[in-house]
């Protein structure tokens, strides 16, 4: 099938619970510009639902967009609890490709598991984030082989078992291939996203099919 809108990218955010990934959304869309100059840009902007502030935690996968150079990238926020596992099922059959975020102290946790084995029989091939590198008790390294461990117990292929990753901080707002180096921005991650990442395919010429996969409520509009 031909590849369409090459200037386009689905991604999924995959992780355990509380391994930052909702911060790390939130450091993207900052850093892509999609708020104005002076504008304070609010923390988990991307969990609106009230139990979602009240508890602290992703329970609905949202999406949302951001502009990378010429590039569209659409990211899929999922929940890290083991409880909304479904949701987060639903979304890796909907995206091309996906972001495996990895606590650099924790390393690989039961969730971690369970999202990278449905991630892995999807057939996609993850981007591995190592995220809070900042903090004390940072392991990266032993993080990264923990996560190759993993890949190799789900049975990953030899393409998925090559994987990408980088190390960094949502929280910081930078990415690096190298530690040694360091970094400043997350210039590095959304670059590996456009690399890494195959865009959408299918036939332009064909007539336009639509799955409604997210609905929201308003108060003044409805469903």
């Amino acid at each position: 099938m031909p590849a369409m809108g090459r200037s386009i990218r689905n991604i999924a955010i995959i992780a355990h619970v509380d391994h930052g990934k909702t911060t790390l959304v939130d450091a993207l869309l900052a850093q892509s510009g999609i708020f104005r100059q002076g504008e304070a840009v609010p923390s988990c902007v991307m969990d609106s639902n009230v139990l979602e502030r009240e508890r602290g935690i992703t329970i609905l996968a949202k999406n949302t967009a951001v502009d990378y150079g010429q590039t569209r990238i659409n990211i899929v926020d999922t929940p890290g609890h083991a409880d909304f596992g479904g949701e987060v099922e639903r979304v890796l059959g909907m995206v091309d490709g996906c972001l495996l975020v990895v606590d650099a102290n924790e390393g690989p946790m039961p969730q971690t598991r369970f999202v990278l084995r449905k991630a892995l029989e999807k057939g996609l091939r993850p981007i591995v984030f190592i995220n809070k590198v900042d903090r004390p008790q940072a392991m990266p390294d032993a993080a990264v082989d923990k996560v190759l461990d993993l890949f190799l117990e789900l049975g990953a292929d030899d393409d998925q078992c090559d994987f990408p990753y980088l190390f960094g901080s949502g929280l910081g707002g930078f990415a690096t291939a190298d530690l040694a180096r360091g970094g400043n921005t997350l210039q590095p991650l959304f670059e590996a996203v456009l690399r890494h990442t195959p865009p959408p395919v299918g036939d332009p010429n064909k007539p336009l099919q639509l799955q409604v996969t997210t609905l929201d409520y308003s108060d003044f509009l409805g469903t």
